[in-house]
């Protein structure tokens, strides 16, 4: 069984960046795709970005570019570059990976907080 560790979450200022780190304990190059999802209070956990083992990546519409998502196979680490970070973009931050049975593995999140 993988497990995930997210990192790289903390305070910042709006307009500021942060970069979340995703470890592996596997091989990430045996999932079919990894995903970053964040939630606030009251709302449902939303898709932030994904990226597929073939760099496929797809973004939530409402982040405008200033996201990126990419992976280092050879640290077995996903990473989410954030940017022109805003107070909306506060909550809690998850990886998750699918394998290729389509079972789903999920961190146990880090904390975003944006102070405008």
């Amino acid at each position: 069984q993988a497990q995930l560790v997210e990192s790289g979450g903390g305070l910042v200022q709006a307009g500021g960046s942060l970069r979340l780190s995703c470890a592996s304990s596997v091989s990430i190059s045996r999932f079919d795709s990894m995903a970053w999802y964040r939630q606030v209070p009251g709302k449902q956990r939303e898709l932030v970005a994904g990226i597929t083992r073939r760099d496929t990546t797809r973004f939530n519409d409402s982040l405008k570019g200033r996201f990126t998502i990419s992976r280092d196979d050879a640290k077995n680490t996903l990473y989410l570059q954030m940017n022109s970070l805003t107070a909306e973009d506060t909550g809690v931050y998850f990886c998750k990976a699918i394998d290729n049975f389509a079972s789903a593995t999920w961190g146990q999140g880090t904390q975003v907080t944006v102070s405008s």
